[in-house]
């Protein structure tokens, strides 16, 4: 979030530091766009005025993306995609698996421990419905080379010691440990797909109620 946030005020910085000739030629561009549009074929746009604008500026959007995003850009893009199917993949197996089935005599739910997988999802919602970055298929690769790095840190901990895991399912020393192992790797395309579901609905929806100043995720 902290990442985020200091991503985004840079680039509001870079944005507001450039030269207004640049954004007064980026606005002609843009309005020389649409005019060309509307010449070319007047009555396919007015039919579909609210889709074409939108589908104009996206791609006009998607361009500027690629252009300017640089590194941080990227690594903020990555970052967001990763998180959110792990924020859905944790919290599924928390609250649909670890709390009504494997919860041990020593485990107890407190403030902190609810608040981990609670809030991480309102506040993936919140950075959802305010962003405009893209959640394409392919990045799935990301979410799960995240989710081998954590059960490989987890394995490294316990060769060297460590005995607690934080999730059960995750020990080695059970039966149903290859069972377990593979429907975590399977489960991976469901929560990813759930996610980039709740982005098309928010395109959709807001692309209904803001016709005019939304702009989809490319």
């Amino acid at each position: 979030m902290q990442l985020g946030t200091i991503l985004s005020a840079y680039g509001c910085w870079k944005f507001l530091n450039k030269p207004h000739l640049q954004n007064g030629e980026r606005a002609e561009f843009l309005g020389r766009g649409v005019e060309e549009g509307m010449s070319t074929n007047s009555i396919v746009y007015k039919v579909k005025e609210t889709k074409g604008s939108i589908k104009l500026q996206s791609v006009y959007a998607e361009e500027e993306f690629k252009l300017g995003a640089g590194f941080w850009g990227h690594l903020m893009q990555i970052i967001y995609q990763t998180c959110a199917g792990a924020v859905v993949l944790t919290d599924i197996m928390f609250w649909c698996v670890i709390v009504p089935f494997l919860s041990d005599p020593d485990f107890k739910l407190n403030m902190l421990i609810t608040s981990m997988h609670t809030l991480n999802a309102g506040f993936l919602i919140l950075d959802t419905t305010l962003n405009n970055l893209p959640f394409p298929w392919f990045r799935l690769a990301h979410f799960v080379l995240w989710s081998s790095g954590y059960i490989i840190f987890q394995w490294v901990l316990h060769a060297c010691g460590f005995k607690w895991w934080p999730y059960p399912f995750l020990g080695l020393d059970t039966p149903l440990a290859p069972i377990w192992y593979t429907g975590l790797v399977l489960i991976h395309i469901p929560c990813y797909g759930m996610y980039s579901l709740t982005v098309k609905a928010k395109n959709s929806f807001f692309s209904r109620l803001l016709p005019h100043a939304f702009l989809r995720s490319y």
